[in-house]
């Protein structure tokens, strides 16, 4: 691998001489430009628009353009002769947690390495201090003609530096995120947690460019004069989402039977249905209806509910609960016969009072 940059850190009073190895290479495809009617290549020409002729590139120099047009040219003296301490030094300006660094500042990648032996022992000293205090390195350095930030840090066993925006180059994130009040029920942040759960880890090897190796196929196919493989059904994006809770449960399903792991329908037809046996389609119903919220949380609540459940479904189909509807049924029948002899007794007594009552006037007229 070929160095394009040498130099050396700073690392305080310590100087550290570095090579700088580009640590990534585009594979992304690059098409040419060429004339339809007979393929001839389309060429761009550096033509100077005064004199309109074709300049070579050694007649070709720098100029910075003024605020009102003006183009100022600069020569490479001109530039050579200005004050830049870290024209061949990164400079360590401070050690800061790796988390404190906005991914969004990141730019380039290279990989250092020490530049001669004298440079191995220092070289080493840096990477484990930078591993024993978990922190990154923020420095300053001059590359391809600017000064840029960047920061080191261990990747393997060998120091990495990945060159940095200015913070004056991020531009604000207002406005971008919806204006809208919106309401995210529970329900559909458990379908969501259990989507990320689904997808699993990544495995890195696994990742390629799908597009590069279908243009790859296309232009061997052509150079073989064979019609080419059709091409995959088209995954329409960009839609209009109509159920988000619809959209989660098929993206679990789509997940799983990624995965390999049994669906719910493949389950049922299995005569099974039970989680351990493919039970998403339960498991996704109880989190579209609310159910399934803070279940991870409150496993021993859950159990301790569904215990109580299959216990109060024990005791309606057992004979002791049989036998208490039986008594029951026994004891009501008793209050009512109670309740009818009461009544008898009632008129009994009534009848025997109109009895008395008569016999009373009997005597009075006799009297």
């Amino acid at each position: 691998m070929r160095s394009i940059w040498k130099g050396s850190i700073s690392f305080g009073l310590v100087s550290i001489p570095v090579k700088v190895f580009g640590a990534t290479e585009n594979h992304s495809v690059s098409f040419r430009q060429v004339h339809a009617a007979d393929g001839g290549r389309i060429r761009y020409r550096k033509v100077c628009e005064l004199d309109e002729e074709e300049v070579p590139t050694e007649e070709i120099t720098k100029a910075f353009e003024a605020a009102d047009g003006t183009t100022v040219p600069l020569s490479d003296e001109d530039l050579s002769a200005l004050p830049l301490p870290t024209a061949r030094t990164i400079e360590i300006l401070a050690f800061v947690p790796a988390d404190t660094v906005d991914p969004l500042q990141l730019d380039r990648s290279y990989y250092l390495g020490a530049d001669g032996g004298g440079a191995v022992k220092p070289y080493v000293l840096l990477r484990e201090a930078l591993n024993r205090s978990e922190k990154v390195a923020i420095a300053k350095l001059a590359l391809r003609g600017r000064e840029t930030l960047a920061m080191l840090r261990v990747v393997d066993d060998t120091l990495a530096l990945h060159t940095m925006l200015w913070p004056d180059e991020i531009r604000p994130s207002a406005g971008v995120a919806p204006d809208t009040e919106v309401g995210i029920r529970d329900a559909e942040l458990d379908l969501a947690d259990t989507l990320m759960q689904t997808l699993g880890e990544l495995d890195p090897e696994e990742l390629h460019d799908e597009y590069r190796e279908a243009v790859e196929a296309l232009v061997a196919a052509k150079l073989e004069g064979v019609e080419p493989e059709e091409a995959r059904e088209r995954v329409e994006a960009g839609g209009k989402v109509i159920d988000l809770m619809a959209a989660l449960e098929n993206s679990v399903r789509a997940a799983r039977e990624g995965r390999g792991e049994q669906t719910a329908e493949a389950a049922g037809e299995g005569g099974g249905g039970g989680k351990e046996d493919g039970g998403a389609e339960g498991e996704l119903r109880e989190l579209r209806s609310g159910k399934g919220a803070g279940k991870a949380g409150a496993g021993g609540t859950a159990a301790k509910k569904s215990a109580a459940k299959r216990g109060g479904a024990g005791e309606e189909e057992g004979p002791g609960k049989a036998g208490k509807k039986a008594g029951g049924g026994r004891k009501s029948t008793a209050r009512k016969s109670g309740s009818e002899a009461k009544d008898s007794r009632g008129r009994r007594s009534t009848s025997g009072t109109a009895k008395k009552t008569a016999s009373a006037k009997k005597r009075d007229r006799a009297g």
